[in-house]
């Protein structure tokens, strides 16, 4: 399943946007999550819980998508 996102201002960071979206139930789920190597940014595997993502931007997690799109 795809989610659109729209992101307000410039960037979300990565453990905003699980949260955000209700992939992961809390900020330390999505840390472990990222921590662990399950999120992918564009197809590729990304541990930075902080990375700042934009619009144009995919992220995958758990079988899901999440397409960002500007607000």
């Amino acid at each position: 399943m795809t989610i659109r996102f729209a992101v307000r201002g410039d960037y979300i960071q990565l453990d905003q946007l699980l949260k955000a979206t209700g992939l992961c139930e809390s900020g330390g789920a999505a840390h472990a999550a990222i921590a662990e190597g399950r999120v992918r940014v564009d197809a590729v595997v990304d541990t930075r819980k902080r990375a700042k993502l934009r619009p144009g931007q995919t992220v995958s997690f758990a079988g899901e998508t999440v397409d960002l799109v500007a607000e």
